[in-house]
This record gives structure tokens, sequence and C-alpha cells, in this order.
């Protein structure tokens, strides 16, 4: 009876971890469809525009590091509780006006709390699934891809049904944002102080990231990788109007690649419990991602198409093993939650800048050269840091 009792309360906590994770990508991920509507309708740059995306991202680097003492403090249950709530108020403040400094401002709350919520989840996670934490982070990671795509794919159609009304489309959010909150605060059980206690191996020396070259390694890979998807998803619609895409096409596109994403979200991760080697993985997903940014540099029609498909399976696997990297080496609950706030912190830094370096290029060049220039140099730099983590590992 209690093995069933557990069985349930760890299915109950997985269903709860999915719903929060579909919520930590829309307030960012939605601005891309309505990228070049928001451009018209607010009369800015498109440097200007980049900062609605790189706002958020850059929150998630900055504030990481208070997660954990936010949720020693609080209790998981309550600390979640209230981050969820003001992520759905930032979507809903949206819906109040047409205003660049609104969306400022609610980029900046969104990307607060999604900054809090992520290390919590990933801690919370190694903490209550140890055996089967890659799994667990698996169905994280396809929260996050379906939220993502549902972002991609229903914005523009919202935008479409309120007769051209973006406030609606982009403060919509805030409805899945308020499901989460009812279901996390009536369905978990409260989880008061649970990771601020001993940890089980509190003997254990606790190795500091901040010193290791293997933890910089990790940190830099997945900012990397977080840099590519926050470009890709903020920069695939206006890149496809330029080669001649309608808006609808074009968002079109985007979600098919999405959709790409939320699918491989879920099933590389649980490949990877068959096939463990994470640089085998990172290798392989490098090549295809070159190939699928070559391709849509150069392709059309067909090929571009097949370009979208290779780069959405190539994003599928770099964000998930780059949660699972600072998970596997830490030895103990206090090193997961200091190796993975490390890794975000400095991760979401680094990939806050290249969106604005892309609208800037932009605003210069009048053309997407540069930025195919730059996604073809991440994937080379990926490699690179794959290369070392291979070599540090020997």
């Amino acid at each position: 009876m209690i093995n069933k009792q557990w069985k349930a309360s760890s299915v109950l906590m997985v269903v709860c971890i999915f719903f929060i994770a579909l919520n930590m990508r829309p307030a960012v991920t939605a601005i891309g469809p309505l990228y070049n509507v928001l451009l018209e309708s607010l009369h800015i740059s498109n440097t200007k525009m980049s900062f609605l995306t790189s706002i958020p991202v850059f929150c998630m680097g900055l504030f990481a590091p208070i997660a954990v003492p936010l949720q020693k403090k609080l209790g998981t249950k309550t600390a979640i509780t209230l981050l969820i709530l003001l992520l759905a108020l930032a979507n809903g403040l949206r819906f109040l006006k047409e205003s660049y400094g609104l969306l400022v401002v609610t980029s900046f709350l969104a990307g607060f709390a999604i900054a809090l919520i992520g290390p919590m989840l990933n801690a919370y996670i190694k903490k209550k699934f140890p055996t089967r934490f890659t799994t667990v982070v698996g169905i994280y990671s396809f929260g996050i891809g379906t939220g993502a795509t549902l972002s991609a794919a229903l914005t523009v159609t919202f935008y479409r049904h309120f007769d051209g009304s973006w406030t609606i489309a982009l403060g919509s959010w805030s409805i899945l944002a308020l499901s989460a909150l009812i279901m996390w605060y009536l369905l978990v059980q409260k989880e008061e102080q649970k990771l601020s206690g001993k940890d089980e191996n509190s003997e254990h020396v606790i190795r500091n990231p901040w010193k290791s070259f293997r933890a910089w390694t990790i940190l830099i890979y997945f900012g990397l990788q977080t840099s590519l998807f926050f470009s890709v998803m903020s920069w695939l619609v206006p890149i496809l109007q330029d080669k001649g895409y309608s808006l609808g096409e074009a968002s079109s596109i985007l979600t098919f690649m999405s959709f790409i994403q939320m699918i491989g979200n879920i099933v590389v991760p649980i490949l990877m419990e068959k096939w463990t080697s994470r640089i085998a993985w990172l290798f392989a997903l490098g090549v295809l991602g070159i190939l699928g940014f070559a391709l849509l540099w150069v392709g059309s029609g067909t090929l571009l198409l097949m370009a979208v498909f290779i780069i959405g399976i190539a994003l599928s696997g770099l964000f998930p093993i780059g949660l699972l990297l600072p998970l596997d080496e830490a030895e103990t609950n206090e090193e997961a939650n200091s190796w993975s706030s490390m890794v975000l912190s400095g991760g979401f830094i680094i990939s806050a800048i290249i969106p604005i370096v892309i609208g800037y290029c932009y605003d210069i060049t009048g053309n997407h050269t540069v930025t195919f220039t730059i996604f073809m140099i991440i994937m080379l730099a990926i490699m690179v840091t794959t290369y070392s983590l291979k070599k540090s590992s020997l």
C-alpha cells in the first residue's frame, strides 16, 4: 500500500513538473511569431525588439543563484506557487495596452520567475528521483518544448482570431500559467524546507563549481546551446519572411520545428537511458546542427523544410543534455544545487547577448548573412566544448 501511494505521489509530482514546464518559455517565445507585427506597431528598431527576448533570458542567469536560498526559506511548494503567480501576472499585464515599456517590464518579471523556478525544479528532480532523474528531466524538457511549440503555433492564431490584437495574443498565455498554478497548489503536498536539511552525504567535501574547469566548460556549453534556441525562436520567422514566406507560412514552419523539438525533448533522454554517453550524443547532434544551419542558409523549398527538421532534432537534444551534465557531475544533493545554479546562471547570461547582437547586425546590414554566420559559429563552438568535455573526462 505504501509503495502504491509513493508511486501515485511520484506520478502526480511528474505531472505537476510537466505543467509548470509548459510555462517556462511562452512569455519569451511568443514574441518571435509576431516579431514584424510588433516592430511595425511599436515603431522600434530590431535592436530594441531583440531586448524583449534577451531581457528575460538575462534575468534567468542573473537571478538563478538566489533560487536555492529562497527555496530553503519558503519551502518548495510556497516558493514555486508565488513564482508561477508572478509569471501569470507578467503575461496578464500584456493585456493592458500596446506599449514597448510594458513589454520590457513584463519580460523582466517573467524572466525573474523563470530564473528561480528552473534551478528549484532541477534540484528537486535530482533529490526526489535519484535513480530516474534522466527520464524525469526528459519529461521536464518535453514540457518546456511543448510550451514553446504551443506559443509558436497559437500566438499568431490568437492574433488573427482577436482581430489583429497582439496584446490579447500575448496576454492569453497567463491562462496557461494560472492553470499550472491551480494544479500545483491543490495537488502537490507541502514541501517545507526539504532541501535545507543535511545532505545524506554530509561528510563528503562539497566541490566549488566556480573553481572547476569542467563546470566552466559545461556552463559555456549550456550558454551556447541556449543562445541558439532563443535566437532561432526569435529570428526564424523574420528570416523566413525575408525569404519570401508570409507571416502565416513562416509561423507554421516555426511551429513545425517546435513540434520536432518537443518530441525530441522526451525521446532523446529516454534513448540516453540505453545509450548513456553524453559526449557521443553531443558530437552527433553537433554534426546535425551544422548541417541543418548550412541548409537553412542556402536552401529553399523542400531543402529549407529539411533544414528546419534537422535543426529541430539538434536543438531538442542539446537542451536536456545541458540540464543533465551538471547533475551527472554532482555527487551530493548540495552539489546538484550549486552546479545547476552556476551552469544555469552563467549560461543564461551568455545566451542573453546573442539575440541582441543579431538584431544590431541586422539593423546595420539589412540582411541575415551575419545571422547565419553567428549560428554556424555557435554550432562550431558547441563542438569545441564537447571535445573539451571529452578530454577533461579522460
